[in-house]
């Protein structure tokens, strides 16, 4: 970026992230502008980390504000049904504490937050999987504000959507990536039941899996953690991601430490500014392996530059690892000491990890006692040559450590304890610029003006007219010079500029004067805005909203299923049984042209399914599925949802719009869909609540199938079995071979691709929803979908079929179904009174 490119670009946000107090004060020492946080009370992503309390919200924002630092709280998480009452004063707490933003993944809560606090700014969540200009149009009218992409745009991808929409954009550029689309993710939950959905991640993605193509193992020597991202490190792309149109950088981690906040923070702070500046943003080795100790999986620009899928997932690591240091020459066992060929720095007292297998339990490291070199300790830091290391007793097991063995460089006491002191004590934050506009006339006071983003406008003047100078005129260097002298004030001169008429004089005695009334009312202007709160209305909202949810009666008479199929083998399957409702879910959208006449010949309405992602320049997809005359659609993003309702097509709202809550199931309705599925993190009891509460009629129960657990951009096919790195030269190995993904307990997961070359790894048992059958029966739902998965044999997926039929027509019970099946007897992925107990560390 070059120095006009620099002048024209707004200033950026930094959006650092806060577990708890102390990494909200090393986020204002080192320089950040807001921060991101959650509340004990749940309904946050992270409810792992240890978070404030509702108690706790205005004293945190006073001590932001104080600083000049935003406060955004995140609520984004899904809310249930019976959860609305308590969730709605929860956010009037919010408001009234200042917050200045928060962080939604719900749309039927975006409303309710809308009504209950009109002025309280919202930002959508990553968990609301934004990622097209045509995404966001979708919800523009709600009153969002901020839109968080998700991570898997790149960041010509961010440039597109920023040219079609003026909706202010987030992106994240430093952290833990996801493999899976935030939102999308139905693995924890479908494995050990726990919803990333509800903040409760249990990150089956850094677990070790096997890969079985076309029924045989595939050798892939130490790589193991296929699913198993590197973090992102994006300083180097802060100049592309500003011209891109991002205007607030976010950085991963609010389960992270106070000295790791502090850590990025800075180097990000550092980033902006040079790009800024229009200065190039370089760091320096010592500087990126100072990021790297703080935590690393190994850093890579995520999906910025576009897919790399070999790069993006090497496979061979899921733990962090810091800097690589060494390499193991020799082990003494006698003397419990190692002898190293140093590629980076290494002292006593750094911690160490060798390279092993973690999962097997032979990774070793610890905490590094002495150094020696040429036989003599090293009282500072060893740069270079073979050194020996030794370790206190019992700390590491030598029996697993080799020749050749990698040694890397996991923690460094000295650069934690530096990190530790910017937060520590009294605390100092970033001074907050001042824009000082000055205007001299002789025979006129001296008017000063100040600007500061954070606390307004301020304007000063002298009590007496200036006089004519007889030696000394006033100069704008002068008053650059005199009122440049802040130190210690907490502020600090951006730029002067002045309008000098004549000749005419100012002692530096009033200048002085000036520039301390300055401070003091800007002192003041900082403490009215630091306790500065809303004042909200006390009215329930809640319950006017619910009144105005549509519960018009949907078709009524006999329930009807609904087969959805993802192969014209078992299309043909379930219209030969005279099914009278279809969905086609096909990798290869070209066979569709077959498909609907195929349906149609049969007598059978057939709906054609969208992907779940849509990104710049994929709008031809809905294109494509629109020329084939279905009978309707099964949309899974908003954009879809947005292109058929227009062509005035009737649109099945699926699973992936996490409908939760009945005012969600209103929104969807009210934008084009016919029925809604509701999100799969609802149990039996949310999912009765929820159909209540709404028109039960407009919902679709999916009653059988197989959880698709993670939705990628990674290609796993690509990453292992291509020589390519990304679609356009993988040479498509998805289309010729079957993949399932062992798991640790030797359970085989199908993996899949869509015509977007994205991946779904489906549950390999099927579960079944068959007892909640008859109470949504009872409540007027009349739509129930089974979905197949396998190339079953005509009989199986005939006796799939029977038994769901029979179940509707009350011939044989819920039980019988799912016994009979082999299934898992539950509804959706996290528990209910129907469902056995899970064990949330089961693959771990």
């Amino acid at each position: 970026m070059n120095d006009s490119q620099a002048s024209t670009v707004t200033r950026p946000e930094l959006l650092a992230p806060a577990g708890d107090w102390d990494c909200a004060r090393a986020a204002i020492a080192n320089g950040a502008d807001a921060i991101y946080f959650g509340l004990e009370t749940g309904f946050n992503a992270r409810a792992r980390a240890k978070n404030f309390s509702l108690n706790d919200l205005p004293q945190l924002m006073e001590m932001l504000h104080w600083h000049g630092v935003r406060g955004y709280t995140t609520v984004n998480t899904l809310t249930f049904s019976d959860e609305l009452a308590t969730i709605e004063p929860i956010i009037r707490r919010i408001a009234e504490a200042g917050t200045d933003a928060v962080l939604v993944q719900d749309l039927g809560l975006v409303g309710l937050i809308r009504r209950t606090a009109p002025e309280l700014p919202i930002h959508a969540s990553t968990q609301m999987t934004l990622t097209s200009a045509e995404c966001i149009a979708e919800i523009e009218e709600t009153g969002i504000e901020r839109v968080v992409l998700a991570r898997e745009l790149s960041v010509n991808e961010i440039a597109k959507i920023h040219e079609k929409t003026q909706m202010p954009l987030e992106a994240f550029v430093h952290g833990a990536l996801c493999v899976a689309y935030s939102g999308q993710c139905l693995t924890s939950e479908s494995l050990g039941g726990r919803s990333a959905n509800r903040g409760q991640c249990a990150q089956a993605c850094r677990l070790p899996y096997e890969l079985v193509c076309d029924g045989a193992d595939i050798d892939l020597g130490d790589q193991k953690y296929l699913l198993s991202p590197q973090d992102l490190a994006a300083f180097a792309l802060v100049p592309e991601l500003l011209e891109a149109g991002v205007v607030s950088f976010k950085i991963e981690g609010r389960l992270k430490t106070p000295e790791y906040v502090a850590n990025i923070t800075r180097h990000y702070r550092q980033a902006i500014d040079a790009a800024l500046a229009g200065k190039p943003v370089t760091f320096t080795p010592r500087q990126v392996e100072e990021m790297e100790l703080s935590f690393s999986r190994g850093f890579s620009p995520g999906w910025l530059h576009g897919c790399d899928h070999k790069m993006l997932v090497p496979a061979t690591s899921s733990a962090k690892r810091g800097v690589l240091v060494a390499e193991v020459i020799s082990v003494d066992d006698r003397r419990k000491r190692v002898k190293l060929e140093l590629h980076g720095r290494l002292k006593a007292g750094d911690g160490i990890v060798f390279q092993g297998d973690r999962a097997a339990g032979k990774e070793q490291g610890g905490r590094v006692f002495t150094v020696s070199q040429r036989g003599r300790r090293v009282t500072g830091e060893a740069t270079s040559g073979v050194v020996e290391v030794d370790f206190p007793r019992g700390s590491v097991d030598f029996q697993y450590i080799t020749p050749g063995l990698k040694v890397w460089k996991s923690d460094d006491p000295a650069l934690t304890r530096e990190l530790r002191k910017t937060y520590s004590g009294e605390l100092h934050g970033r001074d907050i610029p001042l824009t000082i506009n000055v205007s001299a006339r002789v025979g006129q006071p001296l008017r000063v003006f100040v600007t500061s983003e954070s606390l307004g406008k301020i304007e000063l003047q002298t009590e007496a007219p200036l006089e004519e100078a007889r030696k000394h005129a006033l100069s704008e260097s002068l008053l650059q010079k005199q009122f440049a002298r802040l130190g210690g004030s907490g502020y600090a001169l951006e730029s002067l500029s002045a309008k000098i008429a004549g000749t005419p004089m100012v002692p530096l005695s009033v200048l002085g004067k000036l520039r301390k009334e300055m401070t003091a009312q800007l002192d003041e202007a900082r403490k009215q805005m630091a306790t500065r709160g809303r004042t909200i209305e006390h009215d329930l909202v809640l319950s006017q909203m619910q009144s105005e949810v549509d519960t018009a009666a949907a078709e009524t008479g006999e329930p009807k299923l609904i087969v959805l199929t993802r192969s014209m083998h078992q299309l043909e399957a379930a219209t030969s049984l005279g099914i009278e409702t279809v969905y086609a879910d096909f990798q290869d959208i070209r066979e569709y042209k077959q498909a609907v006449p195929l349906a149609h010949e049969a007598g059978a309405k057939i709906f054609l399914v969208t992907p779940r992602i849509q990104k710049p320049g994929e709008m031809g997809i809905f294109k494509a599925l629109s020329k084939h005359g279905a009978d309707g659609y099964v949309v899974r993003n908003l954009s879809g949802l947005k292109f058929f309702a227009e062509l005035g097509a009737t649109c099945i709202a699926d699973f992936s719009f996490n409908a939760a809550n009945e005012l969600t199931v209103d929104w969807l309705r009210k934008h084009g869909a016919s029925r809604v599925t509701p999100s799969y993190d609802l149990n039996r009891d949310q999912l009765l609540v929820m159909a209540q509460h709404c028109a039960a009629g407009h919902l679709e129960l999916v009653i059988h199938q197989h959880m698709p657990m993670f939705h990628m951009e990674h290609c796993v096919f690509c990453s292992v079995l291509s020589p390519g790195t990304n679609k356009t030269n993988c040479g498509r190995p998805c289309d010729e071979h079957e993949v399932k993904l062992r798991d640790r307990v030797g359970a085989e997961h199908p993996l899949v691709a869509d015509v977007g070359c994205r991946n779904t790894l489906f549950n390999k048992t099927p579960q079944s929803g068959a007892e909640i059958v008859q109470p949504m029966l009872e409540l007027g739902v009349r739509n129930f979908r089974i979905e197949l998965l396998n190339d079953d044999p005509p009989s199986e997926i005939t006796r799939i079929i029977q038994l769901y039929r029979d179940l509707l027509q009350g011939k044989i019970g819920g039980e019988e179904v799912w016994q009979q099946l082999k299934a898992l007897n539950r509804v959706g992925v996290t528990r209910g009174t129907l469902e056995h107990d899970r064990d949330p560390l089961a693959i771990i």
